[in-house]
């Protein structure tokens, strides 16, 4: 078969790295691919940039896959059923054992029954994980970009896309030199079929795309919160059942919350930018002198029933910015700032109450100091502990496409994939990327 339409996907993360490979695997021309990302390529991306550049955020500092559980981090079985997610996951996966530099130290967990312990407090929601290993990531991605660009697939770095024009089928962006410095002239790039999976850090042009056209859509909930870190001892209960455990919460038929991304053993919380401002994430090592017997992870509020969600998550991030710090939290400052995994001071400001955290997040304050008076009862760390703040998963609406192949329903040439289409994790970007090419190479 000759293959001429030409491809372009939008976002270097693991949708759209996973859709290239799709594409390649099954004889469409490498040289007909383009992918464009407002990072850098593996090999000169710093270790600080963590939401964009090859392999996206996900695959680039934390790397676990919430395997054979299609429902976490994001609803991938409404599209193709249940039976057909399974074996689009198995094929995603397939593509990080191809590329892993030692799949025989890929980490796993199957937490198998629920503990009583836990039980007068929350839910513990259990699903197998493989956990591919923090200092494993970068090879891995070395080696994967090396097999795309071999192949005859360009990439544009440094590149951020302001427009898409969907009807002229042109992507319009401005191409950035290593000193940040902006080409003054607008850029195009012309397409046939468009893969658009631009990540987080593209909500913004995703909501002007949503607004632009019109786009049918249903909205998402808020993703606020806080990232706990404590010492690992009083959190080994739970880690010896679920590295990655989600201890999930319901407070009222608005507002429930949850753990998410823990990290052990070798546990460094990370700074994350987007939209020029500071949140907290967290990622962990494998190697021995790396390890710091501390645990970090994400409590997550999913707040519903908001007006313009990704706005009002907007709105109190910002406020948590003082003088371009982040803030932490100790009781009593009985904790300092850990450092980061470079060994430097975390960028925050101390405080040992939780009247600003109060004042900036109102009333949904009082949801996450309930969660962790909750967490208390059952692992006893007392003011043993740190809050930074804040933590968010910024999601713009969800487009509604076509479930055959993920493309809108008003333009079934364009494809949207991972976080634009509310995946919230790398298994289900990832699948999500070798779903959304299946009718163009047929």
């Amino acid at each position: 078969m000759k293959y001429t339409k030409k491809i372009v996907i939008v976002g270097a993360g693991v949708a759209g790295i996973n859709a290239a490979t799709k594409l390649v695997d099954n004889g469409y021309p490498g040289e007909l691919i383009t992918i464009i990302d407002a990072g850098k390529d593996p090999y000169n991306r710093p270790k600080n940039e963590v939401m964009k550049g090859f392999a996206g955020a996900g695959l680039f500092s934390d790397g676990k896959w919430a395997y054979l559980h299609n429902a976490v981090g994001g609803q991938l079985a409404k599209y193709m059923g249940e039976e057909k997610a399974d074996q689009v996951l198995d094929e995603a996966w397939s593509y990080i054992l191809r590329f892993h530099p030692n799949p025989s130290q890929i980490m796993f967990s199957e937490p198998l029954n629920e503990p009583e312990f836990i039980k007068p407090y929350f839910n513990l929601r259990m699903a197998p994980t493989y956990h591919i290993g923090t200092n494993w990531l970068h090879d891995l991605g070395k080696k994967w970009y090396d097999w795309l660009v071999e192949k005859g697939i360009k990439f544009y770095w440094n590149c951020e896309v302001y427009d898409i024009e969907f009807e002229n089928q042109m992507i319009i962006y401005t191409q950035f030199d290593n000193n940040g410095i902006a080409n003054r002239d607008p850029q195009l790039i012309n397409f046939n079929k468009l893969i658009y999976g631009t990540g987080k850090s593209g909500i913004d042009l995703t909501q002007k795309l949503i607004n632009k056209y019109n786009l049918y859509k249903e909205p998402k909930s808020v993703q606020l919160g806080v990232r706990m870190e404590l010492p690992q001892k009083y959190m080994q209960s739970i880690v010896d059942i679920a590295y990655d455990f989600k201890l999930y919460k319901r407070h009222n038929n608005e507002v429930s919350s949850r753990s998410f991304c823990s990290n052990n053993f070798a546990a460094y919380v990370a700074e994350e930018i987007t939209y020029g401002m500071k949140s907290y994430n967290g990622h962990s090592y494998k190697q021995d002198n790396m390890i710091n017997n501390m645990t970090n992870f994400g409590i997550i509020m999913e707040i519903k029933g908001i007006d313009n969600p990704f706005q009002f998550q907007k709105n109190i991030v910002s406020k948590c910015q003082i003088n371009g710090k982040g803030i932490h939290y100790s009781p009593n400052f009985t904790r300092k700032p850990s450092l980061t995994s470079e060994g430097k001071d975390m960028n925050v400001i101390s405080v040992d109450n939780l009247n600003l955290f109060k004042e900036i997040y109102g009333e949904y304050a009082e949801y996450i100091i309930n969660y962790i008076e909750d967490l208390n009862k059952v692992f006893k760390f007392n003011n043993d502990y740190s809050l930074y703040i804040p933590e968010v998963k910024f999601l713009s609406e969800e487009v509604l496409v076509n479930y055959n192949d993920l493309s809108l329903i008003e333009y079934p040439n364009i494809h949207f994939v991972g976080d634009s289409l509310s995946s919230r994790g790398i298994a289900v970007s990832a699948s999500q990327g070798v779903y959304s090419v299946r009718n163009i190479y047929l």
